[in-house]
């Protein structure tokens, strides 16, 4: 199973266009040892040609015009993308859809209630039946696996995750199960697992039972600390809006600690996480535990 990350960061990137937090006013400066991200997205394999889009963020273009092996081959156009899964309707994972819209239809796989909000709050799907169009495939939430065609010897199972939906979706303040996943990724001939949760809020028996299992997570890396927004004049906490912090109590590098089988990778980092600076304690401090921290470009091969 190959896996290439396309953007490692949290909405708006590293640097955020309009933030000067000490991460993004140093990486400006050049003042620390750190790498600019794009929003988070993965891209799955089995072969190295027929690829699984995971998420559409923002910054797709630039993410797959540096991404040779998804390129038109032989003809004027073409995509190695053979279709693109979306584990939630927050803006962040669904606007590159726009962007894709010059090709033939996309074939999407999302829950029922990720249509429901790419239908009414925000009408992507709408707005691309008048461009490519959508092939929509309804994501399973029963435990039972998918396959996608021409994505040979990989299967994806589906897990809800507790979530809140975006503040434009119809049921924002009334959560469904589907609101957000995590997936479970499982290459049929080897056995071998990924598991993918850009977002956690919390640690549910099924979802710790299905982290021990994999062989690489590649989880939600978002904030170094509950309070880190609050600390740089944002009045909000980690946990209220779904995301574990690494530190404390609770936290990611405790949960990880518990499991001995898999690779830990973190994705999806905040511009404010002092992980990103390289060579700052926090930093050390996962590399004590045996976390890795995802970076964009950086190829996964499981």
């Amino acid at each position: 199973m190959q896996i290439r990350v396309l953007g490692s960061g949290a909405g708006g990137g590293f640097p955020q266009w309009n933030c000067s937090c000490p991460n993004c006013k140093s990486v400006r400066a050049g003042a620390i040892k750190a790498t600019t991200r794009n929003q988070s997205s993965i891209a799955v394999s089995s072969d190295g040609e027929h690829w699984v889009l995971f998420n559409a963020s923002p910054d797709v273009r630039a993410q797959l015009e540096g991404f040779p092996e998804i390129h038109p081959k032989n003809k004027v156009r073409g995509t190695g993308i053979e279709a693109i899964v979306i584990i939630d309707s927050q803006i962040d994972h669904v606007t590159g859809l726009l962007i894709l819209r010059e090709g033939d239809p996309l074939d999407v796989y999302c829950t029922e209630m990720v249509k429901q909000d790419l239908t009414t709050g925000f009408p992507i799907f709408n707005i691309l039946s008048h461009f490519c169009g959508i092939n929509e495939h309804s994501i399973p939430l029963n435990g039972d696996a998918f396959t996608i065609p021409n994505i040979d010897d990989l299967e994806f199972t589906a897990l809800a995750l507790k979530s809140k939906a975006p503040p434009y979706s119809p049921h924002r303040n009334d959560p469904h199960e589907g609101d957000n996943v995590g997936m479970i990724i499982r290459q049929i001939s080897t056995g071998k697992t990924t598991f993918y949760a850009p977002g956690l809020g919390v640690i549910e028996p099924h979802v710790e039972k299905a982290m021990s299992a994999a062989d690489c997570v590649l989880v939600d890396g978002t904030f170094w600390t509950d309070d880190e927004l609050a600390c740089v004049g944002r009045p909000l906490l980690a946990r209220k809006i779904g995301h574990i912090p690494q530190s404390g109590k609770g936290g990611m590098i405790e949960v990880l600690d518990g499991f001995d089988k898999p690779r830990k990778v973190l994705i999806h980092i905040n511009n404010t996480n002092p992980i990103l600076n390289e060579e700052s304690e926090e930093r050390a401090i996962l590399g004590q535990h045996g976390i890795e921290v995802s970076f964009d470009n950086m190829s996964i091969e499981i």
